[in-house]
């Protein structure tokens, strides 16, 4: 397997468990790594970027939604 693949596979996985932290870190771990090439590092770290923004956008409308249904007729039910 090659380092891509392996460096793949690690994004696949961060990716999976859904943690933001966890994402972080690995997006500064590529940042680091000179195995890969300039092109490869930023396309993983692009599919990080890209799952933690996705994340925070769900997590905000899953918020909205849950405060709308806890104030039905303006209180907290």
């Amino acid at each position: 397997m090659s380092h891509l693949d392996e460096v793949s596979a690690r994004v696949d996985a961060a990716i999976a468990e859904g943690v933001i932290t966890h994402m972080n870190e690995l997006l500064i771990v590529l940042s680091d790594d000179a195995e890969l090439s300039r092109e490869d590092r930023y396309t993983q770290q692009q599919r990080l970027r890209t799952a933690i923004a996705h994340h925070g956008r769900q997590y905000k409308e899953d918020m909205e939604a849950r405060r709308e249904q806890l104030t039905k007729g303006g209180s907290i039910l």
